[in-house]
């Protein structure tokens, strides 16, 4: 896994500062009313190890051209490690956002426990076990992702640091211990806007990137 081949084994942990205040948004961005009819979907299996196998999970990125703000943060990324695949590093993030998204929504901690720092779960768990005393569900079913770009990259020291910018389609409700639909709506398709920001040391044995940040873009 070293010597270029980080890619082939990055875990992402997720980094959410207001989980608690705004569980539901947090999971479910920024609606842009572009809502369609459902579709038939079921949700993937999480890997047995919870890892991200980034090498079954390919796919090809559009790279920012190098003379961008973007291509100069990738080019410092690169020249600070020298294993960092952009290709594999997208896809890794497509297939982390996939797991961390629909775990949280099944209150599934056994899954989201090794992808998140113990911080961070501890916010995701305490999110779960209240709509739990609560007696509420939440029904996410992640469609797909639109476009997965890349719109900040940058050294910070000898931390790395990568913007993702996620546009997906999902169906979200969370209902009350009545069944009664009290937020989303489960027989909508609607887009949903991320900002997901990943860290890692790039002097650091260990070739884990950590999602230190995520918020939802302003309208």
């Amino acid at each position: 896994m070293n010597d270029g081949y980080h890619f082939l084994d990055i875990v992402f942990f997720a980094m959410v500062a207001a989980f608690l205040v705004l569980r539901l948004r947090s999971v479910l961005g920024k609606r842009t009313g572009a809502e369609r009819p459902p579709e038939q979907w079921t949700p993937p299996e999480s890997p047995a190890d919870n890892v991200v196998d980034l090498q079954s999970v390919r796919r090809s990125a559009a790279e920012p051209p190098a003379e961008t703000p973007v291509g100069l943060g990738l080019t410092a990324i690169r020249a600070a490690d020298r294993g960092f695949d952009f290709d594999g590093f997208v896809g890794g993030a497509k297939a982390a956002f996939e797991m961390i998204v629909i775990a949280f929504a099944h209150g599934d901690k056994a899954t989201l426990q090794p992808l998140l720092a113990p911080d961070v779960y501890r916010h995701f768990s305490d999110a779960i076990d209240a709509r739990r005393q609560h007696g509420e569900t939440l029904q996410t079913e992640l469609v797909g992702i639109r476009s997965a770009e890349v719109v900040e990259a940058q050294m910070d020291g000898r931390f790395a640091a990568i913007t993702i910018r996620f546009v997906s389609e999902q169906v979200n409700a969370l209902r009350d211990a009545k069944g009664e639909v009290v937020e989303g709506n489960p027989e909508r398709v609607i887009d949903v806007i991320d900002l997901w920001t990943f860290r890692r040391d790039t002097r650091a044995t260990d070739p884990n990137w950590a999602l230190a940040a995520t918020h939802t873009p302003e309208p």
